[in-house]
């Protein structure tokens, strides 16, 4: 496979993996201590709705260019959600979380580990 492939590839697992944030299977939708506080008790409806809007944000995420996307893997984002400004990330593990994956082209061997955070936790 081609590094433009490879790229290519890379950028179509992880917008599926966004796409599917609400059953990701094997991969990981994770939000940082500072999000949860943002969002508040999910138990409420308040927290609840937050929690979806966020949610919602990263899955239909599209505002990537070449100055917030220089490679192309869609692998990373900045939104603001009431008054606080926020990123996404994802990060791609081995199947067993323990090291960096050998081949994110291959979803066989990564665990792609998506994660919400403030800016300022970042």
């Amino acid at each position: 496979m081609s590094q433009a492939e490879r790229i290519a590839r890379v950028a179509e697992l992880n917008d599926a993996l966004r796409r599917s944030i609400h059953s990701p299977g094997r991969n990981q939708i994770v939000m940082t201590a500072g999000v949860a506080a943002l969002i508040g008790d999910v138990a409420l409806f308040r927290g609840f709705r937050r929690r979806a809007e966020i949610l919602r944000i990263v899955r239909d995420y599209d505002s990537f260019t070449p100055d917030n996307d220089p490679i192309g893997e869609h692998d990373f984002g900045r939104f603001e959600f009431e008054d606080a400004i926020l990123y996404w990330k994802i990060d791609y593990y081995d199947l067993e979380l323990a090291y960096g994956s050998a081949d994110a082209a291959n979803p066989e061997v990564t665990t792609r580990v998506l994660t919400i955070l403030l800016a300022d936790e970042y």
